[in-house]
């Protein structure tokens, strides 16, 4: 990529987890990674290496052109991206990614922060984040100049669902979090031992059996 990256602050991690942080020590399956930018920047590529996440969605904080009263609003740009091939697996692990704005579901335009939301559902990794995290702007209108030429033939996303009276999306992906990691404690729980339709105590039952 050509130019410099933006001056932003990238902020510490945060676990969701469930339960009590202090005295649980279930491993958290989510991470969150906010990064705020000095300005108004109109996002042309997010550079990192990635250290172990599966999974990447990533919401901006963008302001609406000509309206400066306006409250800035949270959009989403891209939805469970892969990372890895496999989670239980090295493939993609530790690999270097570039995310232009033509793979994106909206124009990252007049973004004031985003958000990264990181996601490893294998239990095998210790932890996972982003490390070496860049942004850079758009340097001019011919922005295809700046991107490999493969990008350029991809199909522009569909426009995003209208969200309007739905339940705020940060709150049910965190619902569905939730659920999930009960569900995975619940399925390691349970006996996996079989039991034979006529098997009493390592025998059959003579009662049990009929003859034709």
């Amino acid at each position: 990529m050509t130019g410099n990256p933006v001056n932003c602050t990238v902020k510490s991690p945060v676990a969701l987890q469930i339960g009590d942080v202090v005295s649980d020590s279930f491993h958290p399956g989510v991470y969150i990674t906010d990064i705020v930018l000095g300005e108004p920047v109109n996002i042309q590529e997010i550079l990192f290496k990635n250290y172990y996440t599966a999974y990447l969605t990533v919401r901006v904080l963008k302001k609406e052109v000509g309206s400066e009263e306006a409250p800035a609003k949270w959009v989403t740009c891209l939805r469970n991206h892969c990372l890895m091939a496999n989670p239980h697996t090295e493939e993609g692990s530790q690999d270097y990614f570039s995310l232009y704005r033509q793979q994106m579901l909206t124009q990252p335009d007049n973004v004031t922060t985003v958000r990264l939301i990181l996601r490893q559902p294998s239990s095998v990794w210790l932890n996972f984040n982003l490390e070496e995290i860049k942004i850079y702007p758009v340097m001019n209108e011919d922005s295809e100049r700046d991107v490999p030429s493969w990008l350029s033939s991809i199909t522009p996303a569909e426009e995003p669902l209208d969200m309007n009276g739905l339940p705020d999306p940060d709150a049910v992906s965190s619902s569905i979090q939730q659920m999930w990691a009960l569900t995975e404690i619940m399925q390691s729980s349970q006996s996996s031992a079989s039991i034979g339709r006529f098997d009493v105590d390592g025998c059959y039952d003579i009662n049990l059996l009929s003859y034709t």
